[in-house]
């Protein structure tokens, strides 16, 4: 079971990843960064990338399935509980920015955030992946 350093490792191997961090969303604090940061500052990314993904995290809207209300209310959300969305995407011109949510035993606050180079990297296989990795992760 990897922990944050090593799945960032994991992470940055994906054709076309320019950075990547561990973010707690509650908080907004960077628990793990790597490479590159659009804006030049990871902490400062880290902030406002915990900003959109509380955003869509407590939304009503996003809490209802294909098959009915989903279990976790908004307020269990932002309480901690596991939310509703899996992932956010975020596609400018130049990348694509994704923030995978991570379950956690004690109170599945953190995401993972891959800034991702629109010309070389691949979408469908980073978000395969960074799931992939999201659930490996370890949190000590």
């Amino acid at each position: 079971m990897p922990g944050i350093d090593e799945c960032l490792l994991e992470v940055m191997r994906l054709p076309g990843a320019r950075g990547a961090a561990v973010v707690d969303w509650t908080s907004g604090l960077a628990l793990g960064t790597i490479g590159e940061s659009p804006n030049g500052d990871h902490e400062a990314t880290a902030a406002e990338t915990a900003e959109v993904a509380r955003m869509a995290a407590e939304q009503p809207v996003f809490a209802l399935g294909a098959t009915g209300p989903s279990t976790a209310l908004p307020e269990e959300a932002a309480a901690g509980a596991s939310p509703p969305v899996e992932d956010v995407i975020v596609t400018t011109r130049a990348g694509y920015h994704i923030l995978r949510f991570v379950e956690t035993a004690f109170d599945s606050s953190v995401f993972l955030h891959l800034w991702l180079d629109r010309a070389e990297g691949n979408l469908a296989l980073a978000r395969i992946r960074l799931g992939e990795t999201a659930e490996r992760l370890v949190l000590a």
